[in-house]
């Protein structure tokens, strides 16, 4: 037996029994990140970059001169997880700039959400020069949408492997865990108390995005289905989708194709010209 039939057997017994405390201790987890130390491939990059802190304690990561380019890395995730792409912006004449989440690296927390990361991201961009782009892999990319429904200004916006419904990633996420229907329904209650947001207001079905875009992600994704892709480009009609036949929820970012097209999109915005359709 597997640990994690294990735990799904325990959450199911011991969450028809006790429903409440088996959400609150689903919660905390939830919300809890893990700290992931770099792969061997990232330490170049990181060693490149200057390291900054910003007002309210955010720390972050800057390469390069230029147009600003802010990035917003996933769920336990690390700035140099996009290094082909930071490569590729530095050398194209932008200035990145990554930060470290709530809760990672050596940003300030213990916990995180979507709504923080978003409110970081607003922070971020207080302290910025204008932003050519914002661009942020899975949750970050999720984040991005939400700021930009909170005041973000960018010329651009590109999601990578990101969910645009949150609540139904938080049921998946209970399902998976297995915890009953009571149980399920006290955990979505409990991370909206903690985010200070119904969830179903993080939807990027309401939201009003009027920047052009770009939504990659890959067919093979195990942690966010690809369906969710195809919401946000039906919801933001200024977006080109580009859907990747293999790239798993990680790989993707060092995908040539998503380099080229985010600097193709970058390209368009800074002449302020149309951004042709994908071929």
């Amino acid at each position: 037996m597997s640990s994690m039939t294990l735990i799904r057997g325990i959450n199911a017994s011991v969450g028809y029994l006790a429903p409440r405390m088996v959400a609150s201790r689903m919660r905390r987890a939830f919300m809890t990140p893990r700290e992931l130390p770099p792969r061997d491939w990232e330490l170049p990059l990181l060693a490149q970059a200057e390291r900054i802190t910003l007002r309210f304690g955010l720390s972050a990561l800057r390469w390069g001169t230029g147009p600003a380019v802010l990035l917003m890395h996933g769920w336990e995730g690390r700035p140099t997880q996009f290094a082909e792409l930071i490569k590729a912006l530095v050398q194209a004449g932008y200035s990145v700039f990554a930060l470290d989440a709530p809760a990672h690296g050596r940003s300030p927390g213990r916990e995180a959400n979507v709504v923080l990361f978003a409110r970081a991201m607003l922070e971020a961009a207080s302290e910025l020069p204008p932003l050519r782009a914002v661009i942020g892999h899975s949750m970050g990319g999720a984040s991005a949408l939400l700021a930009t429904q909170m005041g973000l200004r960018t010329d651009a916006l590109v999601t990578i492997a990101a969910p645009g419904r949150i609540l139904t990633m938080l049921r998946r996420f209970a399902h998976h865990m297995g915890l009953p229907s009571k149980a399920r329904a006290h955990f979505v209650r409990l991370v909206e108390e903690k985010a200070g947001l119904p969830a179903k207001q993080i939807d990027v079905a309401r939201y009003q995005l009027d920047m052009p875009g770009l939504i990659v992600h890959a067919a093979d994704d195990p942690m966010v289905p690809v369906e969710e892709a195809q919401v946000i480009h039906q919801a933001w009609f200024d977006s080109q989708l580009l859907q990747l036949e293999q790239g798993g929820h990680q790989r993707l970012l060092a995908d040539p194709r998503l380099i080229g097209e985010t600097l193709r999109l970058l390209d368009c915005v800074g002449q302020r010209a149309p951004v042709p359709l994908l071929a």
